[in-house]
């Protein structure tokens, strides 16, 4: 069975745990580390012959637009992450449509491709926000993956599937393949992206890999960022939490990359929704 990689192209200071310190309008004045950091990604994807889907944030493709054509160059899907990595519930409907037209004509432009893929920052779309859904197809997306069936502070839906599956709306449909999860006690536990990934023991992932591939027959996602992989990079002050969220255990992630890639196949996740009309 075929799993999803996925990449979403952000710098160290353009995260939301650090956007009450980070302003949008400062980024310029940060060391950039996002471009060396994704051509490592890439080294070791071709490494392994594996082939995913780079979510790129559109300031990140404008400023680095080398980069997002070596991407596409190199056999990957570009997707869109959003122009500026904006919650999607802090923004209107307008808002949120000029951010994610904006992002795909760049994307677009740059690679000479279509556009198919959406990922929200910090998977942002959550019950209040399903609105996005609809915006979504009307400005063109045949997917998104967007919405972690989990609890969190910032982000959530536990009510939502944990499968990927098609979303039928009044604009139309849409193909929803969420970050995985694993049940347990009645709760669904997040295991193979971000922070999940770099805390829990690298069997303790593949073995929950294995089971939803095996037994439940279902395709797992995986999600990481460059500066994931950057352990020399520059320390910001944030908030305690926040800290411990971005720098906890940054020294695991290649490992388990390496495991994952190595152990199992993946393809980028457009041609999971290859079909849908």
């Amino acid at each position: 069975m075929h799993n999803a990689f996925t990449v979403d192209v952000e710098d160290y200071y353009m995260v939301s745990a650090f956007a009450d310190v980070v302003k949008f309008e400062n980024w310029r004045t940060y060391e950039s580390r996002v471009e060396r950091n994704t051509y490592r990604i890439l080294d070791l994807m071709d490494e392994y012959q594996v082939k995913g889907t780079f979510f790129m944030l559109g300031w990140v493709a404008e400023h680095c637009s080398a980069l997002t054509r070596e991407i596409h160059d190199r056999g990957h899907e570009v997707a869109s992450h959003g122009y500026r990595h904006q919650l999607v519930y802090d923004m209107t409907q307008e808002q949120f449509r000029d951010d994610i037209r904006k992002t795909k004509i760049i994307l677009e432009d740059i690679t000479g491709k279509s556009v198919s893929g959406f990922r929200a920052a910090s998977y942002s779309i959550v019950e209040r926000s399903l609105w996005a859904l609809d915006v979504l197809i009307e400005e063109g997306y045949r997917y998104d993956s967007s919405i972690f069936p989990i609890h969190h502070d910032r982000y959530g839906f536990p009510a939502a599937k944990r499968f990927p599956h098609v979303v039928d709306s009044k604009s139309g449909r849409l193909f929803e393949f969420p970050p995985s999860t694993y049940p347990l006690f009645g709760q669904n536990i997040p295991f193979c992206g971000g922070g999940y990934l770099r805390l829990l023991p690298k069997g303790l992932i593949t073995a929950a890999i294995n089971r939803i591939n095996m037994k439940e027959k279902q395709p797992v996602l995986v999600y990481i960022h460059p500066w994931e992989i950057d352990i020399d990079q520059p320390r910001l002050s944030g908030r305690l939490r926040s800290n411990i969220r971005h720098y906890l255990n940054l020294k695991s992630t290649l490992p388990k990359i390496r495991t994952l890639l190595g152990e199992f196949r993946f393809k980028p996740l457009s041609s999971f929704a290859d079909g849908i009309s």
